[in-house]
């Protein structure tokens, strides 16, 4: 039996500063990122039984089912799983709350008789989630993002700015990735930006389905660079608007 190539919507998550833990505890980790996942899974309509899932350890790796808009491995799934995963830190004690990074992208892979899945994509991915930018971002604020995800110039080109509901061009920051030979623009998302005003997908979990508050109006501010981005405390969060400078939109102590 031969191998086969498909195009699918990838993505990959890690668990920030999972080292020195100890082995209970980054179990514990694991355990509660599966969950907050599986949650988001099912709150996005993606039977977990159609979704490639491997633990990598710290993390995990899904590739998307054939056929899935691009679009579903954003909304609703990473503003849900970015509500459950503040939702556990909230009961969590320090040795066990969650600052996870996601990267997501696309393109053909290879499907192996065995199950194996490889191919070209899964390097850029990882690239991505190694990356400088993304790093600085999951641990903006002083307690740290419950997650940053950074997108694929590709995978920004091939969803934001369709017209999908809840993709605004706005919610994204443009970063430059540069790990060993890979070199490539990219786009960050956090919560705190139009895409998730809770930090979530607009509503907390068991809440019901009750709409969350929207934040303020954003301030204006001069243009921004990527590193003065992730410097952002509490007293505001920062994001960026479609032609590509941020802006600061405060809390409401701010």
């Amino acid at each position: 039996m031969n191998p086969k190539y498909e195009y699918r919507a990838l993505l990959a998550c890690d668990i920030a500063g999972s080292a020195g833990r100890g082995q209970q505890r980054l179990q514990e980790i694991r355990s509660a990122l599966r969950s907050a996942l599986s949650g988001a899974l099912d709150l996005a309509e993606l039977d977990r039984r159609d979704v490639s899932y491997v633990d990598t350890g710290d993390g995990c790796r899904l590739v998307a089912p054939a056929g899935l808009p691009k679009a579903g491995l954003l909304v609703p799934l990473l503003p849900e799983l970015s509500a459950r995963i503040r939702e556990h830190n909230r009961q969590a004690g320090p040795d066990t709350r969650l600052r996870v990074r996601a990267a997501v992208h696309a393109g053909e892979v290879r499907f192996d008789p065995d199950g194996t899945v490889s191919g070209t994509p899964f390097e850029a991915l990882a690239r991505l989630l190694d990356s400088t930018p993304l790093r600085r971002a999951a641990v903006a604020g002083p307690d740290g993002a419950p997650l940053a995800a950074i997108l694929s110039q590709h995978y920004y080109e091939e969803t934001v700015g369709h017209g999908y509901e809840g993709l605004e061009t706005g919610a994204f920051t443009a970063a430059e990735v540069v790990v060993k030979e890979y070199s490539a623009r990219a786009w960050l998302w956090y919560p705190g930006s139009p895409v998730g005003p809770y930090g979530g997908s607009g509503r907390e979990p068991g809440s019901g389905g009750r709409p969350a508050e929207a934040g303020k109006r954003p301030t204006e501010a001069g243009p921004r660079t990527v590193e003065q981005l992730v410097r952002a405390t509490g007293n505001g969060t920062v994001f960026a608007v479609g032609r590509g400078d941020q802006h600061i939109r405060y809390n409401e102590r701010g």
